[in-house]
């Protein structure tokens, strides 16, 4: 009994700090809302895109540095406004010249990036680049909750009011035209929500790592169920059980959140890839075996058969 209560009172320590109850929160929120999200991206094979914005993020937290300081409005805004730059660049970009669109933002993102670095020199306050690059949870601050609770709230409700059109887009977008969805619309507001989720998870795990919170999850429910629903609440969940049990192994291990919330979710991912009924890796070579088997006794059977072609005349 001794040993279990020393084990309970280790597990509450953390909630005993002020700054780990932000974390702890911040990571719930951002973890559900993200991997809810991140299930229209895959669905809209957008993953790669979704990287590319995710460090074009960085030239704009490095203008709000030098205008406004640290302050959370202010690099929200800057790194909705370069992400966008980025995104709707590249589209433009596009329409008017030999360049597809994926060459463009990935040309964009790069030289986005490589300015930001430069720009952070010349900001008025002294910013570490590390905490651009990789987050630091145990700062999240009042502000940062803020927009934790604004980006969940906006998010989970825009998706579930216009699941519908954003569904048929998805998966067929001329019978959504057809239908009279405006497509642009819908896609043009799935990439604000993008860039949204993505600054939403600066604080968390950085630049680098943000992607991770919207794509892993979402990819470990897809390796495990064909159901749209269960993906979409199951990498809502996943999300923030792994972003908050990585916070805590972070806590007890002495080891950077960030990239522990981005291990953890690898696990998910790796024993889903292995071992899902369904899809699993391991459970396909079973079945292929399976499969194979019953495949050659019927051929061998219909060896055994003798075929004849019917006589014109009779």
């Amino acid at each position: 009994m001794t040993w279990f209560s020393h084990l309970f009172t280790s597990l509450l320590e953390p909630f005993g700090y002020s700054f780990m109850q932000r974390a702890l929160l911040s990571c719930a929120l951002i973890g559900f809302t993200n991997g809810f999200l991140g299930t229209f991206i895959i669905l809209r094979r957008q993953a790669l895109l979704a990287d590319a914005l995710s460090h074009s993020l960085l030239p704009g937290l490095a203008l709000a540095a030098m205008i406004v300081g640290l302050s959370p409005g202010g690099l929200l805004l800057g790194g909705l406004l370069a992400a966008l730059f980025v995104a709707l660049g590249a589209q433009v970009m596009a329409r008017n010249s030999r360049l597809k669109e994926e060459t463009a933002v990935a040309s964009l993102y790069i030289i986005a990036f490589a300015l930001g670095i430069v720009l952070i020199r010349f900001a008025k306050v002294k910013v570490d680049l590390t905490h651009f690059l990789f987050g630091n949870i145990l700062g999240v601050g009042n502000g940062d909750l803020w927009i934790a609770y604004g980006a969940a709230f906006l998010t989970l409700g825009t998706l579930v009011l216009f699941q519908r059109p954003l569904l048929l887009t998805l998966f067929d977008a001329a019978v959504a035209q057809a239908s009279g969805i405006r497509v642009k619309w819908v896609e043009t507001g799935l990439l604000a929500l993008t860039v949204l989720g993505l600054v939403a998870s600066l604080q968390a795990v950085g630049v680098l790592l943000s992607l991770g919170l919207l794509i892993i999850p979402a990819a470990t429910a897809y390796l495990l169920t064909d159901s749209f629903n269960k993906m979409l609440w199951g990498g809502a969940f996943l999300g923030m059980i792994c972003a908050v049990g990585g916070l805590f192994l972070s806590f007890f291990a002495n080891i950077p959140s960030g990239p522990c919330i981005v291990m953890l979710m690898a696990v998910f991912l790796g024993a889903a890839y292995l071992f899902s009924p369904r899809y699993g890796v391991f459970f396909k070579l079973i079945r292929g075996r399976h499969y194979h088997e019953e495949s050659l006794e019927r051929w061998e059977g219909h060896q055994g058969h003798d075929h004849q072609v019917p006589d014109k005349n009779s």
